[in-house]
């Protein structure tokens, strides 16, 4: 009863900071890209539009009042839910913008984080049941390669090899230009597909899906097989795990009922951070493969000195971030009675 009371406070008092959290990140956000050079006016009409057509448009958009009064309008407007509105799509508002985009992004890093768990987990059990042997060698090998292949790079040799040359996969896109995408509550094409039985698009979503995934998820796997390989090996060696071999337990049962969830830690912290950031853009993967996702759109808005689209972006990044760390918190606890906050 005391863990549970304990647990709740320190939830709560997560929960209580998250404003502060936020206010943060709009604050800081808001100032950057005012402190940047470039002028929005400019990414919209052009730098040789007439004088008098920029000073109208400035007005319009509230650019010419004092820094302050801007500052204050978009906090007024973040209390009240209200993102704003694009300047580079007039007439659309940052959060259909999230709403259009985001979609994309979510079927991405889900794909792409199942990938990396299957191998990375698969990798550092192989690893860690065998010390000092050729497997294990091979999996350091491919953790470390892995981790270090820069993604930009990674992408382009992907589209390159299997995209170009063998022709495997599409890239630019998520679904055929010329048929029109499934249509669902999620977004997600697959998943989408799935629920309505069409197994035609489904298999086009995911041959579309595929590559970048794949990429995505290959990369990060190399960061969840170092950490299982590592945690699991140190979870071997503890005095439980010798008394369990004392009485006669076998040694798959230790591995994957004993040893395992104290090895679990460290890797569902890492998940839900990874997940995150994934949900908040992999920004290199979406701009290297052309996908859809809101990163790219964040990168057009950087692009085009979109300061309301950049800003609530962000933003929404970063209630994702927070709310996954609190989430983390609290299945770590879960797993392991030892955690007092």
């Amino acid at each position: 009863m005391s863990r549970a009371r304990d647990l709740g406070r320190y939830l709560l008092a997560r929960l209580l900071l998250l404003p502060l959290m936020l206010w943060t990140i709009a604050t800081l956000i808001f100032l950057l890209l005012r402190s940047t050079p470039g002028d929005p006016i400019d990414a919209i009409l052009g730098p040789k539009a007439p004088a008098a057509a920029r000073l109208a448009l400035r007005s319009q958009l509230g650019l010419d009042r004092p820094l302050w009064q801007q500052y204050l309008d978009y906090l007024g407007q973040l209390l009240r839910g209200d993102l704003g509105e694009s300047l580079s799509s007039q007439g659309q508002s940052v959060r259909q913008i999230i709403g259009e985009y985001f979609p994309a992004t979510a079927e991405l890093a889900i794909a792409s984080l199942a990938i990396a768990i299957a191998i990375g987990l698969g990798l550092g059990l192989m690893a860690a049941a065998n010390p000092n042997s050729r497997r294990e060698t091979a999996s350091r090998l491919f953790g470390i390669l892995t981790y270090a292949l820069p993604t930009f790079w990674a992408a382009m040799l992907a589209q390159l090899l299997f995209a170009v040359d063998l022709g495997w996969f599409p890239i630019g896109t998520r679904y055929p230009v010329t048929l029109d995408p499934p249509l669902g509550p999620t977004g997600l094409y697959v998943l989408d597909a799935l629920l309505q039985a069409d197994w035609t698009a489904a298999g086009l979503a995911l041959r579309y899906l595929a590559l970048p995934a794949l990429t995505l998820g290959l990369l990060l796997s190399g960061v969840f097989e170092r950490l299982v390989r590592v945690n699991l090996g140190q979870s071997l060696q503890a005095d439980y795990i010798d008394a369990g071999r004392s009485r006669g337990l076998s040694e798959r049962r230790l591995l994957l009922n004993h040893a395992l969830r104290n090895a679990l830690i460290p890797v569902v912290t890492l998940l839900g951070l990874t997940l995150a950031s994934l949900l908040g853009g992999a920004l290199l993967t979406e701009v290297a493969f052309s996908w859809p996702g809101l990163a790219n759109r964040l990168y057009e808005a950087i692009s085009l000195r979109d300061y309301p689209t950049v800003q609530g972006i962000i933003v929404f990044f970063g209630c994702l971030v927070v709310l996954a760390s609190i989430v983390v918190d609290f299945i770590n606890a879960l797993i392991d009675p030892r955690i007092r906050y």
